[in-house]
């Protein structure tokens, strides 16, 4: 978790840990790949924000700990550590969150 801290996202990017769902179950039976799984992912770290035309900062809307639906194709893979996947997206990329 501390490779996380050390990058912190520029403007209005938001960094976004991958859900990927398991493909074997807990006793090792291989699960089959049926539908198109959610691509969804848990926001970890967001930038600042980004100026408008007057230099006043517009924060960004997501915060640590969202989770949010990803788009299909997009954003930057990062190697923060060999077993999670992260990526870096704009925030208006963002398609939406997520809620219980």
């Amino acid at each position: 978790m501390a490779a996380i801290k050390r990058l912190l996202p520029s403007f209005n990017r938001v960094l976004v840990e991958k859900i990927v769902l398991p493909k074997k179950s807990p006793g090792g039976i291989l699960l089959p790949e049926t539908s198109k799984q959610l691509n969804s992912g848990k926001v970890v770290a967001v930038g600042p924000g980004e100026r408008d035309r007057d230099g006043k900062l517009i924060p960004v809307a997501l915060k640590e700990g969202d989770h949010v639906l990803l788009p299909e194709y997009g954003g930057l893979e990062v190697k923060l550590a060999p077993e999670k996947e992260y990526l870096l997206f704009r925030e208006n990329d963002i398609l939406g969150t997520l809620s219980d």
